[in-house]
């Protein structure tokens, strides 16, 4: 394999990247295992496997030569590590009563930059023989879906659709080719157009919308994690009585949870409405970076002071709908576009810039993360539960990741240790909000 120049977007959150504020995704697995020596062989089986699958060998590095190609000075590479060695990204643990509290302790943890950005973290369970695993994949690395993808090529063999191929890219010279300017001219100048029409989408959009604030934090690089586990059918019996979507209903669920959790906790903030970021995936199979993250997202303020359940899943399905009508490529969620428009030293200088407006932009992230729907295994061991987590934005205090695996609904939870010591208490209000819109329902 030969190095692939890193997509705008993923130099962007190679760059955002601080000690405090690590840009990693996360999924914790739990395995149900008939025996204690079952990590330690799953241990051996994914360091195994993981040397084989190509993508897992790729480090990043950072590019400075003048003269790899138009606008990449500044930039970054994916290419194979010479020194690649699987025992330094799969570990073993001790046995841990807590999966969520050492998975917890893990994200906190920055990815090593001089070595392929991922780790597994096997932690067997202190009674009985069940295992974990912990996956952390650089945001930098893969979006979701390929973190799926790579995570599924050291579990057991499934029946996954074969990838498409991907095209050869263009040979690249020391010098641009002169011929190609004017075609290169041509595509600067639609570029800006795009970009400047993106950036007055954006700026219009957010004007009025300012984070509230509600959720933000100082970057202590503290993390705790949460699990919440509900039953997909419930979800669906209330879709099927209001309408709209399973997405819809799921946020619905988080502004509920939100409500809850601020009004218990009695510091004033339980009448705000914070603005959540609900990302939006425009990755497409056959573009110039088909690994690539290509993302956009739909902004919109959470009904949380409103008493009412219903009411606040209808404000969320109007809120939504009027999201995908303007589409994700407008408002002040596709902001993640511009990223494509910047040049790749403008991602290296602006980074840090960049890490520090988020908290201006939203409060929290709310995301859906795929999983397949069919059973995962590793050395013939089932999962019982998965629960995403995504990276934690600078001066935010919690992150919340949706997946639905084998009928059930896991929410994954990532939030600022010292900002969120009550996470268990927000956890219990998302469990407790579907039985909310359950009897509001009348079902």
């Amino acid at each position: 394999m030969t190095a692939d120049p890193l997509a705008p977007l993923d130099l962007a959150f190679w760059n955002i990247e601080s000690p405090e504020n690590p840009m990693h995704l996360g999924a914790l697995g739990v395995f149900a295992a008939p025996s204690p020596t079952a990590a330690a062989h799953a241990a051996d089986l994914l360091a195994g496997r993981a040397a084989a699958v190509p993508g897992l060998r790729m480090r990043i590095r950072d590019v400075w030569a003048p003269f790899t190609g138009p606008l990449s000075f500044g930039g970054a590479v994916r290419e194979p590590d010479p020194e690649f060695d699987p025992l330094h990204h799969v570990r073993l643990h001790p046995p841990t009563a807590d999966y969520q509290a050492a998975a917890g302790h893990l994200m906190e943890r920055p990815l090593e930059r001089g070595r392929p950005p991922w780790e597994a973290h096997v932690l067997p369970a202190e009674e009985g023989d069940g295992f974990a695993v912990l996956f952390k994949f650089h945001h930098a690395l893969a979006d979701g879906l390929r973190a799926l993808t790579l995570a599924a090529a050291v579990l057991d063999p499934m029946d996954l659709p074969a990838p498409r191929p991907r095209p050869a890219p263009p040979a690249r010279g020391r010098f641009p080719d002169v011929r190609a300017l004017p075609g290169l001219l041509r595509g600067a100048v639609s570029d800006v157009g795009r970009a400047l029409d993106i950036g007055a989408s954006v700026a219009v959009h957010t004007l009025g919308m300012r984070s509230t604030g509600a959720l933000t934090a100082g970057p202590t690089g503290t993390r705790r994690t949460a699990g919440v586990v509900v039953d997909l059918d419930d979800v669906h019996r209330v879709r099927k009585v209001v309408g709209g979507t399973v997405n819809d209903v799921l946020i619905a669920v988080v502004a509920g949870a939100l409500r809850t959790w601020l009004d218990e906790r009695g510091d004033g903030s339980a009448g705000v409405t914070p603005r959540a970021l609900i990302p939006v995936s425009k990755r497409r199979p056959r573009t110039a970076h088909p690994q690539g993250n290509r993302l956009s997202g739909y902004l919109m303020r959470l009904p949380v002071d409103d008493p009412d359940p219903l009411g606040r899943l209808a404000a969320v399905r109007t809120a939504m709908n009027r999201n995908k009508d303007a589409g994700p490529g407008r408002g002040a969620g596709a902001v993640a576009l511009l990223a494509d428009h910047v040049p790749a030293l403008g991602h290296r200088l602006g980074g840090p810039l960049v890490s520090q407006a988020a908290r201006l932009w939203f409060d929290i992230l709310v995301t859906s993360v795929p999983l397949p729907s069919f059973g995962l295994k590793l050395a013939g061991n089932p999962v019982t539960e998965v629960f995403p987590y995504a990276p934690l934005a600078r001066g935010q205090s919690l992150a919340v990741a949706v997946s639905t695996y084998r009928g059930r609904v896991h929410f994954g939870l990532v939030a600022d240790a010292e900002a969120v010591p009550d996470l268990d208490r927000f956890a219990r209000a998302l469990t407790a909000e579907v039985e909310t819109l359950i009897t509001a329902c009348g079902s």
